[in-house]
């Protein structure tokens, strides 16, 4: 399957789509006079160089709306009706902002014609581009019921339940898309899934999906292993696959199976992503507007903090170290240097209360934040938010895993120079205090949006002014 190719064939069809309708639509505007087509002023409508501007701006616009919908998101997954309801709400917000920013000027003899010109551009644009995109959703659809495409996958579990999920998705009319690679044991048992290949154990799953190039993983536990959940979850936290769960009795009588797909398999969709496509862009939008705000009117406090680092000890200005960010990737976060030069000669250390390794400046700078600040050249260049989790290096990371394997989750986001664990605890000056402020990290990870953002900055400026930083 070749996602990418999907995407683009989506664009140009909501492409195509858009420049109909705005033509079309430009021709209603300038042809259609008091409630009638009049041919005569289509002489007008082929010289008007905004036509042509139009027909490359507005479908733009339309991109980028569905863009930030998520329309392009998870292509070869969509429910149809969905994606009706989904084109529907969009062409109404895109219509409303087309509206109020190119067709209001228009000269009307009533208030009525305004709502016919919405009516008239909203059904121009969603019509075709509501055929495009669902002949296009078919057509993949039909593909993966008759097994011409599908992705792959890991089936975790080798007992009864893992056996009859296997059987009855292998031997389904209609396919649901899962190409089996193969299935992992939980506790070693020696039970086994007839007709695929045992390819190793829970502990081996990471590893696994790298080298199968897994896409979706079904867990498939027995009554008995369902305390082992948690802990498979853990080790899928931050690996790119959809996870799913055969549920049991409670999660049915609690209302937690929530099916869509009327002849499919009873699965509950583990749901991985953390925020809405238009939040991410409002998000890191935010990000490079406060970084850009920071590092160019900030310059002059850049400039007397790193003289008075430099005049306080020896050694450079700034620090870098590598952390951990988004995805597990390493990067090199920097700071204005707190410690003396040899501060970890002796191996990674976590600072203290009272660590000799401090400079003087150091702890005036920790006490307000204001070693964190070239941390914004970080953020502009995406490796880190404004708000996050604070990256931490591997080293220490492995150690928190072993404890607390549900530590990577907080790899399906960006780190940030602040975080609702920085504001609550503070810097952690060792392992287990680490694990103790992974609790307020974990909570603005399900709680994460906007709102919260704003929140946690204003505490930790609150923070910084009071010198109260640990």
């Amino acid at each position: 399957m070749n996602r990418r190719r999907l995407i683009l064939k989506y664009i140009a069809l909501d492409f195509l789509a858009a420049m109909l309708a705005w033509g079309l639509f430009f021709v209603y505007r300038k042809c259609y006079i008091d409630g009638g087509f009049n041919p005569y002023y289509l002489r007008y409508v082929w010289g008007d160089s905004k036509l042509y501007i139009g027909l490359l701006v507005v479908p733009s616009f339309w991109i980028i709306l569905h863009t930030l919908v998520g329309l392009y998101r998870s292509v070869y997954r969509k429910s149809r009706l969905k994606e009706f309801s989904q084109v529907i709400t969009t062409s109404m917000l895109g219509v409303l902002i087309l509206f109020f920013t190119l067709i209001l000027d228009d000269e009307v003899s009533a208030y009525n014609s305004y709502y016919e010109s919405l009516g008239v551009l909203f059904t121009l644009h969603f019509v075709p581009t509501a055929l495009f995109r669902i002949l296009l959703s078919s057509r993949i659809a039909y593909k993966i019921k008759n097994r011409e495409i599908g992705f792959y996958t890991l089936l975790i579990g080798s007992g009864p339940r893992a056996q009859k999920i296997y059987d009855e998705l292998v031997s389904a009319k209609k396919s649901e898309g899962h190409f089996f690679r193969g299935f992992v044991n939980i506790n070693g048992e020696n039970t086994v899934v007839q007709e695929i290949t045992k390819l190793g154990s829970k502990d081996e799953i990471p590893s696994i999906i790298n080298e199968y190039g897994v896409q979706e993983v079904l867990i498939a536990t027995e009554e008995h292993q369902k305390d082992q959940i948690a802990s498979i979850i853990s080790k899928l936290d931050g690996l790119n696959v959809i996870i799913k769960i055969i549920p049991n009795l409670y999660q049915h009588l609690a209302g937690m199976v929530k099916m869509g797909n009327v002849f499919g398999a009873v699965l509950i969709e583990v749901q991985t992503n953390v925020l809405p496509p238009w939040q991410k862009f409002l998000k890191r939008s935010f990000d490079i507007m406060t970084s850009l705000l920071v590092l160019v009117f900030g310059l002059p406090m850049y400039i007397f903090i790193a003289a008075l680092v430099k005049m306080g000890s020896k050694g450079p200005v700034f620090y870098t170290q590598e952390r951990i960010g988004l995805g597990g990737k390493p990067f090199d976060i920097i700071k204005f240097r707190s410690m003396k030069v040899d501060a970890e000669a002796g191996g990674p250390q976590l600072s203290k209360e009272d660590d000799p390794r401090i400079t003087g400046m150091g702890k005036f700078l920790r006490k307000t934040r204001l070693d964190e600040f070239p941390q914004f050249w970080n953020v502009l260049m995406g490796d880190m938010s404004v708000v996050g989790n604070r990256p931490e290096r591997k080293y220490f990371i492995d150690q928190i895993v072993e404890k607390a394997p549900h530590y990577r989750r907080l790899h399906k986001i960006k780190p940030g120079i602040t975080s609702w664990g920085q504001v609550k605890y503070g810097y952690a000056e060792n392992v287990d205090e680490m694990i103790d402020r992974l609790q307020y990290d974990l909570l603005y990870l399900e709680n994460i949006s906007i709102i919260l953002d704003l929140k946690i900055l204003i505490y930790t400026v609150l923070i910084m002014v009071q010198g109260r930083g640990k």
